[in-house]
């Protein structure tokens, strides 16, 4: 277990509430107004849409995740890879709904900061100096902030990170406040915890069913709440969302309470906002500030989410490489510069494209609650891994499943709305995903390996041979090769054929990603000493590749204890106790004339190859000095060509 999972400490919950629940925080804004626009207020409308909010929270997001999800913790970290992490040595179609969920928490969050900072800043609407402020006003103030937002992405959020907790507190106390101020407009309310309320809505009122859409905007930060695990602990969570929970269900009880005083009217969202309709006039401007702080804190934890995931995605093989920075000195904090463009592309595409948060609403939810149902299927797999009693499992399938399919189902209603977005921008997600996840598995199916013992008096050889020209004094290849016993043919190929490379050491190191996050450990198999070493590191998912940072610490620790002897061979040098030089190379891959693919296989190699164009280098990938790396073009022959009718004519 990770060190943040058992216990609960104040620090700890200030932390958890401005890093977890700014998306689930700020649904207030927007939610209620979402299930009321375009219709005629009645009270079966309010109460039924209030209990269907009430249970949503309930069971989605406090049953579901809060008590159930958070328990598959892998060494303290959540979220859906972490969740695929766990449980892919078990079963390979584990790959495909983890894949489809990353791409749709991707997309969502795509989505997110516009609908969050534009609920936020449409409150102007409502103060008197800012009657005359148009759409475009609003949109170019939105588009500032989110500007900003991006902007300050690159110098890290370690100094600003303290101040979200204690915005955080101050925004959900002002949620509770303003709704317990408002409960006594219309106490009735309080039949909306009574779930006959939630079913007499879906199954009576007028297209009841399809309100569902807009109820599940209350729980789509629920997903991210799981993805947060590591940075809180499940205690801490656990904790807090009790008083979240309790904030969030009062604020809907006031705006209902209010909305109920306003029976017959057409509700045009638009126009107002009951969440800005609770606030006394004095307030509103305070008011709105706070809403655009909590907007922006909702923003800043979607986006730090997505960078956490993509570096998870191309650590477990799922992701094209792309740079990464270290920011700070914060554990888990990152940087991806890539993913930031491509995220505020998205963000400014939505704002130009949908105008108001109401349209946005049109958008959101459809993408999340693919993801949602992703997660219950592999929470479900790894019940089922820990042996869990089956009834439990199917009990757990057929609520959830149910409920997301319910979810989806209603949110599709929103597709030709602007729903089709958020599919369009997760499925190319997707795409990439499955591009580089089937790449690979092709290029593995046609790698040769051979036995490295076959080839070590050969190697032996070539180290003594002084008729060839030294290459280097250690040799160090990036082999793929699981078996230590084994090594890929192309690695031999390019020592002893294309070029022999005589070096005095020769170094085969291995990466193996492990379903840990942080671990970091390295092994080491003399195979010759002095000739011939194996080296293979043991990273979690989460650690940042450094290769040649890891290799340095390993040489230095072999030295120390006298495994090896790094000394220059050249004689001048060796007296002197210079160091010896170290080559890397890297095998950079392409693919060959010679190949006969299927349609399918053909698609995906020209995608891989296209991505590999446009991604980090093999040697920045692996923290290698460009200067200490020698590259080699390797084709690939997945599939030769079996048959050639050429024939030979005499002339």
């Amino acid at each position: 277990m990770g060190k943040h999972t058992h216990k609960a400490s104040l620090a700890g919950l200030i932390v958890a509430l401005g890093i977890i629940y700014g998306d689930i925080g700020t649904s207030p804004l927007y939610v209620m107004n979402a299930i009321c626009n375009g219709k005629q207020i009645s009270e079966l409308l309010i109460i039924g849409g209030l209990s269907c909010i009430i249970w949503t929270l309930t069971l989605q997001t406090t049953i579901k995740y809060v008590t159930l999800t958070l328990k598959a913790d892998n060494k303290g970290e959540g979220g859906i890879f972490s969740l695929f992490a766990l449980i892919r040595r078990h079963g390979k179609w584990t790959a495909f709904p983890a894949m489809i969920g990353g791409a749709a928490l991707l997309a969502d969050g795509m989505i997110t900061p516009p609908i969050s900072v534009a609920s936020a800043i449409e409150g102007l609407r409502n103060i008197p100096a800012f009657h005359e402020a148009g759409d475009i006003t609003i949109v170019n103030i939105v588009l500032a902030i989110l500007t900003g937002l991006f902007f300050f992405q690159q110098f890290g959020t370690a100094s600003i990170g303290k101040f979200f907790g204690p915005v955080m507190m101050v925004w959900f106390t002002m949620l509770a406040a303003l709704g317990l101020f408002h409960i006594t407009d219309e106490l009735s309310v309080f039949k909306a915890f009574n779930p006959y309320y939630a079913i007499k809505l879906l199954t009576v009122y007028p297209k009841g069913f399809w309100i569902l859409g807009a109820v599940f905007l209350c729980t789509t930060g629920a997903e991210a709440l799981y993805s947060d695990l590591g940075h809180c602990g499940r205690s801490n969570i656990r904790m807090s969302w009790i008083f979240v929970k309790s904030c969030l269900i009062l604020n809907y009880l006031g705006q209902g309470a209010w909305m109920l005083n306003h029976k017959g009217v057409i509700w045009n969202a638009n126009v107002k906002n009951p969440f800005y309709e609770l606030m006394p006039s004095w307030f509103l401007l305070f008011g709105i500030l706070i809403a655009t702080l909590a907007a922006i804190i909702a923003s800043q934890a979607l986006i730090s989410g997505s960078f956490t995931l993509i570096s998870e995605a191309i650590k477990l093989n799922l992701w094209p490489r792309m740079k990464i920075n270290y920011p700070t000195l914060e554990r888990g904090q990152l940087f991806i510069p890539g993913i930031n463009l491509l995220l505020f592309a998205g963000c400014v595409s939505v704002v130009l494209i949908f105008q108001k948060a109401t349209n946005m609403e049109a958008a959101y939810g459809l993408a999340i609650t693919l993801c949602m149902i992703m997660t219950s299927c592999l929470f479900a797999y790894y019940m089922l891994i820990r042996r869990v009693p089956i009834i439990w499992i199917v009990t757990y399938l057929l609520i959830f499943l149910t409920i997301e399919f319910s979810f989806l189902i209603a949110n599709l209603e929103k597709f030709p709305h602007g729903g089709y977005v958020a599919l369009i921008v997760g499925g190319g997600l997707f795409l990439v995903m499955l591009v580089w996840f089937k790449s690979r598995k092709i290029k593995n199916r046609y790698v040769e390996f051979v036995r490295l013992e076959d080839y070590i008096p050969i190697l032996q050889e070539l180290s003594n041979d002084r008729s060839i020209p030294k290459y280097a004094t250690h040799l160090v290849y990036l082999t793929s090769a699981n078996n230590p016993k084994e090594i890929e043919h192309k690695v031999i190929y390019s020592i002893l054929y294309r070029k022999p490379k005589r070096a005095d050491i020769y170094w085969f190191v291995h990466v193996d990603v492990l379903d840990d996050p942080y671990t970091m450990e390295y092994t080491v198999q003399t195979i010759i000493p002095n000739e011939i070493i194996r080296v293979e590191f043991r990273l979690g998912f989460r650690v940042e590749h450094r290769i040649q940072m890891m290799f340095r610490k390993v040489v230095e620790d072999l030295v120390m204890n006298k495994e090896v002897n790094v000394v220059s061979r050249y004689e001048s040098l060796s007296k002197n106790n210079v160091m010896g030089d170290f080559r890397f190379i890297v095998l950079e891959k392409f693919l060959s004339r010679d190949n006969k693919l299927p349609f399918f296989d053909q698609f995906i190699m020209k995608g891989y190859f296209l991505l590999k164009r446009i991604s980090l280098s093999e040697e920045r990938g692996f923290g290698l000095d460009p200067s200490d790396v020698t590259l080699e073009k390797y084709p690939i022959i997945v599939s030769s060509v079996r048959e050639m009718n050429l024939k030979r004519i005499q002339e």
